[in-house]
């Protein structure tokens, strides 16, 4: 039987990234975006160039009851989900005192809230499903260390650690892992300048990472070989943590 993926923020950037190396993997890819129809359908394509199987969804993870009814409605059409890789997100930086209600209320409300938009609906369908499964979220090293400028990013990213721990949990006697993987400095993650340098001046390997590095290790999680990999946070930042 087909096993089907849904990738969260598969239009660009380590999502893209993620969902070509799954569907090249033999899974079949549900590549979601919010507005950048565009970047899916090149997503889409490159899966479909290898051989693979891609379908789009649209909507915006931290709209609850959109999201919850989008993928519903898939599932409904095409059956539960076998893998979910809950990456969509967004950052507003500043200084803690500058920050706005508005900068504060999209990360939490996209970063964080999105991690129960979108699993919420996907869980109980896996666990029907009876066939295990593998859930992946997407943290960062400023969720594990924190970053300046970054307290509302941080806080989000740090609160899908521990929701991801208690999923786990939960969920294991299901045979479905649930682990996260948290990236350090990416390139094509948006940095400014100034913070480019000060952090690849941390990061013992000298260099940024690569988007299909960090996909090589979701694939790794989504494998049969990672059956009795669950609850674990797994840094991908070339030392920096």
């Amino acid at each position: 039987m087909t096993r089907s993926v849904l990738v969260t923020g598969a239009s660009k950037g380590i999502g893209a990234a993620i969902a070509v190396m799954l569907g090249q993997q033999g899974f079949e890819i549900v590549a979601h975006y919010r507005s950048d129809r565009d970047g899916a359908e090149r997503t889409a394509e490159a899966i479909r160039s290898s051989g693979g199987a891609c379908r789009l969804i649209a909507f915006d993870v931290g709209g609850r009851q959109a999201c919850r009814a989008a993928i519903e409605a898939d599932i409904a059409a095409h059956g539960a989900y076998y893998g979910v890789v809950n990456n969509a997100g967004v950052h507003r930086d500043n200084a803690f005192p500058l920050l706005t209600d508005e900068d504060w209320d999209e990360v939490i409300r996209t970063d964080l809230d999105g991690f129960y938009n979108v699993l919420q609906p996907c869980v109980m369908p896996m666990i029907q499903a009876r066939r295990g499964g593998r859930i992946v979220t997407m943290s960062s090293v400023s969720g594990v260390l924190g970053n300046r400028g970054q307290v509302n990013y941080s806080a989000a990213k740090a609160g899908i650690i521990g929701a991801t721990k208690a999923l786990a949990l939960e969920l294991a006697k299901r045979k479905i892992t649930v682990n996260c993987v948290a990236p350090g400095l990416i390139d094509n993650t948006q940095l400014n300048a100034e913070d480019k340098e000060r952090i690849l001046d941390l990061i013992p390997v000298r260099r940024l990472g690569k988007p299909d590095e960090v996909a090589a290790l979701v694939a790794y999680l989504m494998s049969d070989l990672a059956a009795y990999v669950t609850r674990q946070v797994i840094s991908i930042d070339g030392g920096l943590s």
